[in-house]
C-alpha cells in the first residue's frame, strides 16, 4: 500500500470517487464526513496528505486545517483544499490561509492521481 491519504468531504458521491481512483493508484484511503471528524482521523492515523473539502456541516474545512495547523503532529502535514466556489483570487486567499494547495470541482479522475503524487514527493 501506498501513502494514506484522508478524505474530508460530506458529499458521499464525491467521497466515492476520491476513494476508488485514489485506492485504484496503490493509495490507502482514510474518510471522514466533516471537519471534526477529519481532525480527529488525522491525529491518530497522521496520513502523508489530506484532502479536505471546504464547505462542510459541523466544522467547515477552512476551520479544521486551522485547528490542525496548531497540533505539532500535524502542523506540517500537506493540506489541500478541495472546493466548488473557484472563484479569482481565492487559491491565493486558500494558500494564504494555510492551505498547500486548492483543487476546483468537480474533481478530475485522470489529473487528482498526479496532483496527489506531486504533493507527496
Amino acid at each position: 500500500m501506498g501513502p494514506q491519504i484522508l478524505v474530508v468531504e460530506d458529499n458521499e458521491k464525491n467521497r466515492v470517487l476520491v476513494k476508488d481512483v485514489l485506492c485504484y493508484f496503490g493509495y490507502e484511503v482514510l474518510e471522514a464526513t466533516d471537519g471534526l471528524e477529519g481532525i480527529a482521523m488525522a491525529l491518530e492515523h497522521r496520513p502523508g496528505l489530506i484532502l479536505m473539502d471546504l464547505q462542510m456541516p459541523v466544522l467547515s474545512g477552512l476551520d479544521a486545517m486551522k485547528r490542525l495547523r496548531e497540533h505539532p503532529e500535524t502542523k506540517e502535514t500537506k493540506i489541500i483544499a478541495v472546493t466548488s466556489f473557484a472563484m479569482k483570487g481565492d487559491r491565493e486567499k486558500l494558500l494564504d490561509a494555510g492551505f498547500d494547495g486548492y483543487i476546483a470541482k468537480p474533481l478530475d479522475p485522470i489529473e487528482l492521481p498526479e496532483i496527489v503524487k506531486k504533493y507527496l514527493s
